[in-house]
C-alpha cells in the first residue's frame, strides 16, 4: 500500500517531513503513529492506516512535498515483495518531480540547514525575529526542530524575565511587522473569497432563556465532570445542524454554474490562534451526535488546534462554518465566507435585555438573554427569503427546544 502525503487542510499544498518513526524493513501496526508533519498551519502525527510492514520509505526527513506524493510503501500480509530502490526509482518519477527538497542529500553539512527548516520553524524564527545561527538542532543531521525554537525562545524569556512584571512591548508605532505564514494563507484567502462571492448579511435576535436554563441547571455538574465550561457554542451548532438538514442549499458548495448539496452535515468551528490567524478544525456528522457529543468534540478541536496537534482529517470535509466572537463583546459581526461554501454564521454576544414576552393574558415585559446571529451568504448560490427562513428556523430551535433534556441524552 502506499502512503501519501494527506491534506491538511483544504487550502495547504504541502508539508514537510519532520520525523520517520518506522525505517525501512520495520514492522507497523494499524494506527500506529507513522511520521510527523508540519505546515504552515499545524504540526501533527500522522497513524498508519494498515498493518505491514515497511517497505520503502521515498521521502526522507526534513523534505517537504506535494499533497499526494507517495511517501512510503508497507507490504502487507500477502502482498509480494516490492521490488528494491532502483525500481522504486525507476517506476515512480511523479514522486521525483513533485518533492521539494529542503534537505541536502544524505549527511548534509551544518551550513545547509537553513533550506531544510520546516514551515513552522521558520515561521517561528520570523515571528521572534531569531538568529537561527544561535539554535543548536535536535534533529536528524542537526536540523532545527519546533521544540528547540520553543525550548530557546522559553530560555531566552526565562533570563530575561525581570523582577517586575512591566516590560517594553515588542512591536513599537511606526515598526512594520512581517505577516506569519498563518495570517499570509488567512489573507489570501479571505481576499479570494471577499473577490469571488457576493456577501449578503442578515441578522435575527434570539432568547436563550432555554439555553441558559439548561446551562444553569447543569453547568456546575458539567464543568465537575468534563473539567471545561458549557459554553452557548454547542447548543448554537446543534440547532445550526437540524435547520441545514431542512434547508440543504445552504449546505452546500458553489461550483460556478451548479450548486452541490453535501451529503454530510459537517460544521468548521473558527478558532482563534492567540491573535495570529485562525484555524477552522471540523465537526463531523453533527445531526448523529447528542449535544453532550457535540460540546466534547468542540472542546477538543479547539484545545488541540491551539496545542497544534490536529490531525489531517480534522480540517477537511467542511459543509458550513461557525465563527464565535461572543466571547469578546461583539454586537454584530459579518464574517467572510469560507468559499466555496456558500454561508458562515457569526455568534456575536449574549446580553441581558428588556424584551416583551407574548402570552394568551397579554404582554408583559421581562429580561431575558438575547443573542445576535448574523449569517452572511453568498448571493450567487440563494436568495434572501431562502437564507432568512434558515435564520428563523435556527432562532425557533434556540428558543423552543428543550436543553434541558438534550443534556441528559
Amino acid at each position: 500500500m502506499n502512503i501519501i502525503m494527506p491534506q491538511l487542510g483544504e487550502t495547504v499544498t504541502e508539508g514537510t517531513i519532520t520525523k520517520w518513526y518506522k525505517k525501512a524493513g520495520d514492522s507497523v501496526k494499524a494506527d500506529e503513529t507513522l511520521f510527523d508533519i508540519e505546515t504552515d498551519k499545524v504540526s501533527t502525527e500522522i497513524p498508519s492506516p494498515v498493518a505491514g510492514v515497511i517497505d520503502e520509505i521515498l521521502v526522507g526527513e526534513g523534505v517537504t512535498a506535494k499533497v499526494g506524493v507517495t511517501l512510503a510503501v508497507i507490504r502487507q500480509s500477502g502482498d509480494a515483495p516490492m521490488v528494491k530502490p532502483t525500481a522504486v526509482a525507476a517506476s515512480a518519477p511523479a514522486v521525483a518531480a513533485s518533492v521539494t527538497t529542503h534537505a541536502a542529500p544524505a549527511s548534509p553539512p551544518r551550513a545547509g540547514a537553513d533550506e531544510r527548516l520546516s514551515p513552522v520553524v521558520r515561521r517561528l524564527l520570523t515571528e521572534h525575529n531569531l538568529d537561527k545561527s544561535k539554535i543548536t538542532g535536535t534533529g536528524r543531521d542537526g536540523r532545527i526542530t519546533r521544540e528547540d525554537v520553543t525550548a530557546f525562545i522559553a530560555g531566552a524569556a526565562a533570563k530575561a524575565a525581570p523582577a517586575s512584571v512591566a516590560s517594553t512591548p515588542a512591536a513599537q508605532p511606526g515598526d512594520t511587522l512581517p505577516l506569519s505564514a498563518v495570517r499570509k494563507r488567512v489573507a489570501a484567502n479571505m481576499a479570494r473569497s471577499w473577490a469571488a462571492a457576493p456577501h449578503v448579511l442578515q441578522v435575527v435576535e434570539a432568547d436563550f432563556y432555554r439555553v441558559e436554563q439548561a446551562r444553569r441547571e447543569h453547568g456546575d455538574a458539567w464543568k465537575a465532570r468534563e473539567g471545561f465550561l458549557l459554553t452557548y457554542m454547542p447548543f448554537v451548532t446543534r440547532a445550526i445542524s437540524i435547520a441545514l438538514g431542512k434547508f440543504p442549499k445552504l449546505n452546500a458548495t458553489f461550483n460556478g454554474d451548479s450548486l452541490t448539496l453535501a451529503r454530510r452535515i459537517n460544521i468548521g468551528i473558527a478558532v482563534d490562534l492567540n491573535f495570529d490567524g485562525l484555524m477552522v478544525p471540523v465537526l463531523k456528522d453533527v445531526p448523529n451526535k447528542s449535544l453532550p457529543q457535540i460540546a466534547r468534540e468542540i472542546n477538543d478541536l479547539a484545545t488541540r488546534a491551539r496545542a497544534g496537534k490536529l490531525r489531517p482529517d480534522d480540517l477537511t470535509e467542511g459543509t458550513y462554518t461557525i465563527s464565535n466572537n461572543g466571547s469578546f463583546g461583539t454586537v454584530i459581526t459579518a464574517p467572510i465566507i469560507n468559499v466555496p461554501q456558500v454561508a458562515i454564521m457569526s455568534t456575536d454576544a449574549v446580553r441581558k435585555k428588556p424584551v416583551v414576552i407574548e402570552t394568551p393574558e397579554g404582554d408583559s415585559i421581562a429580561v431575558r438573554p438575547i443573542g445576535v446571529l448574523a449569517q452572511t451568504f453568498d448571493h450567487r448560490a440563494l436568495d434572501g427569503a431562502y437564507a432568512a427562513a434558515f435564520l428563523r428556523e435556527v432562532k425557533t430551535i434556540i428558543e423552543a427546544r428543550v436543553w434541558t433534556q438534550d443534556l441528559q441524552a
